[in-house]
């Protein structure tokens, strides 16, 4: 009989950026569903205290070496990597007429470098594994620019949807599964104080985010998902 989906059974998930937000609400919807953690964070401080089973390491997505230096702890730990999530972002106003070139290089580094670092240093264990998952959240700015959209971010968002196709053609003979995960505007601190962003009683709920995630990494190897765009608007392009 075929297999409709998979079961957690104490499969190994690297999430980035999970001290909070989007990355928080992925680590506690994996961690209900049975999955095990490793959770990389610029600061782990006292979230060890939160995911007691869970390897909280340290990964600063502008800091190279620290992306094969989590992924290093994360086998030593568990033996395997099943699955990887690319969470950490950053997002700061940057149009064609103002923004620091130094700003949009950060954009590059956090959005674009560093998940390439981790796949790259990922990929021979979630060959290894044999269905391995790559989940990237990316945005609907990765897919169109619209008035107000904040450039660098947009570039990058872009940018890192390519790479996530790259790291599905790789993968996809050794059973390895990538998705970009194109969400709209997500109530976080990342927008807050951003200006022309969706109102607030519409954004998307960091848990949908989860859901989906935990949703995208149950699918058999025999139902991929190249891209999944959850829109907080009307787009027809979309």
């Amino acid at each position: 009989m075929a297999e409709a989906m998979r079961a957690a059974d104490g499969r190994v998930v690297l999430i980035s950026g999970a001290a909070r937000g989007i990355g928080r609400a992925i680590a506690d919807r994996l961690a209900a569903d049975g999955y095990r953690l490793s959770l990389g964070v610029r600061t782990p401080g006292r979230l060890g205290e939160v995911f007691p089973d869970a390897l909280v390491t340290r990964f600063d997505a502008q800091a190279p070496d620290t992306a094969a230096q989590w992924i290093a702890a994360t086998v030593e730990r568990f033996g395997r990597i099943d699955a990887l999530v690319n969470n950490a972002g950053v997002l700061t106003p940057f149009t064609l007429a103002e923004g620091s070139e130094a700003e949009l290089d950060r954009h590059w580094e956090v959005n674009v470098k560093a998940p390439l670092r981790l796949i790259r240093a990922a990929m021979p264990h979630l060959v290894a594994a044999g269905e391995g998952r790559i989940v990237t959240i990316a945005s609907t700015d990765g897919k169109r620019v619209r008035p107000g959209s904040a450039l660098a971010y947009a570039m990058t968002k872009h940018a890192v949807v390519a790479l996530t196709h790259a790291a599905r053609l790789e993968g996809w003979p050794h059973g390895v599964r990538a998705t970009a995960l194109c969400p709209g505007a997500v109530d976080t601190d990342l927008i807050a104080d951003l200006p022309g962003v969706t109102p607030k009683a519409d954004r998307l709920a960091p848990a949908t985010i989860a859901a989906s995630v935990a949703f995208l990494l149950a699918l058999p190897t025999n139902a991929s998902v190249a891209e999944l765009v959850l829109n907080t608007r009307m787009e027809a392009s979309l």
